[in-house]
């Protein structure tokens, strides 16, 4: 199962935004962190928005910023609204399945089991776990907003 860049994306963005708390972020600032192209970021920003998870202000000092305190943004449920389809095989789709062995195939059960645990993972997961290492993982963006690679930064800090 491979989830869709959307859904990535998203993730991302919801991250990008709990690393920066209260501040309005462009969605340029996004996209130029995660080197994605900004009109990616735009339906995507536009569907958190519509789904209260993100606040956007419009207007020449507009930006998006998070709706609500980021222990409050359940992954699990951010994967469920932003993916379409958790048919990971045919059988999981009763009005079009033709698998000939589905009649006495076990291998459907384990797949569904396989399926919940998945969500239930993810249904333990706030937004809040993910930016849990905030201090690690805000340089990794800001640096590539420089056009620098990791640890470089800092490097030439120590040089100069």
């Amino acid at each position: 199962m491979k989830l869709t860049d959307y859904t990535d994306y998203t993730l991302r963005v919801l991250i990008y935004l709990g690393l920066h708390p209260g501040e309005l972020v462009t969605i340029q600032q996004v996209a130029d962190g995660y080197r994605i192209s900004k009109n990616h970021l735009m339906k995507i920003v536009n569907q958190l928005s519509q789904s209260g998870l993100v606040a956007a202000t419009r207007g020449r000092n507009g930006g998006v910023r998070l709706a609500m305190p980021p222990d409050r943004i359940n992954i699990g449920a951010v994967v469920r609204a932003t993916e379409g389809d958790f048919r990971i095989v045919e059988c999981f789709d009763q009005a079009n399945n033709e698998c000939v062995l589905s009649p006495a195939c076990r291998l459907r059960g384990a797949m569904h089991e396989a399926l919940e645990a998945f969500f239930r993972v993810l249904d333990g997961l706030t937004l809040a776990d993910v930016i849990a290492n905030a201090g690690q993982i805000r340089p990794l963006v800001s640096e590539r907003v420089l056009g620098e690679r990791p640890g470089r930064r800092q490097a030439n800090r120590q040089e100069g």
